[in-house]
Order: structure tokens, then C-alpha cells, then sequence
């Protein structure tokens, strides 16, 4: 199993779609969740996965989604987006002041990168920021494949790229 994970708002979905395309097996988190009733809420805004239930099953394929990290993958690869560019597309998807900034802060802070070095044995890194759609999706098909020397954690710090504007990525 294969987690396409990152913050949202850094392309999962879009390159999930065309990973689709071109054949490979994918699925949503919540798709695999509804899959193994392992849904806990459908009631508000956001599904409530029951992850630790979820993480027993395996799937031959890509799952998609910001907690695929967490579900025992073999290999995550996250998606990470510059906070001030990310901050613009939440933003643009019309979603509360705070939602959006809780999001940009979790990029800011690598969250899902550390969660998936905690639970994954191998992990893989992209900076989607300059990157369109199609490039992220050629790099993960890279990625699948073996070619991962390149895009190893840690070469991304969105704290010493952003050191001079962090108020305009925090909430003070």
C-alpha cells in the first residue's frame, strides 16, 4: 500500500485523479473507510475516520487522503506546498479564517511529514508549490517505481524560507 498524503490543499486529489487515469489502482481514505465501516461520523463537515480499525486492512494501490499516512502504508509520499501559496487556495475554496490557518500551520510545521516518519518505513517528499498537476503526478509515478533518492524528507523548511513573513502564515 501506497499513502498520497499531505496538508490539504497541496494536490492530493488532483493527482490522484490522474494516477487513476493512467491505471493505477487508487482510492480515497474515506472511500476504503466506507469500504470497512470504519466511518465513526458523517454528521458535520469532515468525515471521522476510525483509523487505528481502518489501518487492519490492505489495499493493492495508491489510497489518497490526509491520514493515509497513518494506515501501516509501505511507503508514504507527502505532498507538501509553500504555507503563504497554500494559505490562498484554502482560502479559495472558501473555508473559515481559522480552518484555514490550522491547515497552514500544520504545513508550516511538517506535521504530516513527522507523522509519517513516525508510522512509515519509507517516506517520500515533493514541493508541489512551482510544480502543475501533471509534473507532481509524473514524479509520484517516479516515486512508485523506485526512483526515490531525490525526493528523501528533510530538504524542505518552510520556516527558514519563510522567517521574514511568519505573521502572515500564524495566527498570533
Amino acid at each position: 500500500m501506497i499513502a498520497l498524503t499531505g496538508t490539504p490543499g497541496t494536490g492530493k486529489s488532483a493527482v490522484a485523479e490522474i494516477l487513476k487515469r493512467k491505471g493505477y489502482r487508487v482510492i480515497s481514505v474515506t472511500e476504503l473507510a466506507r469500504l470497512h465501516d470504519c466511518i465513526l461520523d458523517e454528521s458535520g463537515e469532515e468525515v471521522v475516520v476510525d483509523v487505528e480499525k481502518l489501518s487492519k486492512f490492505r489495499f493493492d494501490g495508491v489510497v489518497e487522503g490526509h491520514l493515509s499516512h497513518l494506515l501501516s502504508p509501505d511507503l508514504a509520499i507527502v505532498l507538501r506546498c509553500n504555507p503563504l501559496v497554500l494559505k490562498k487556495r484554502l482560502s479559495g475554496r472558501g473555508w473559515s479564517e481559522e480552518k484555514v490557518m490550522e491547515n497552514v500551520e500544520a504545513e508550516l510545521l511538517d506535521v504530516i511529514l513527522v507523522e509519517a516518519l513516525e508510522e512509515c518505513s519509507e517516506v517520500c517528499e515533493i514541493d508541489t508549490t512551482n510544480l502543475s498537476v501533471e509534473e507532481v503526478a509524473e514524479i509520484v509515478e517516479k516515486i512508485i517505481v523506485g526512483e526515490r533518492e531525490s525526493y528523501k524528507p528533510g530538504k524542505i523548511d518552510w520556516l527558514s524560507v519563510l522567517e521574514d513573513r511568519l505573521d502572515e502564515v500564524v495566527r498570533l
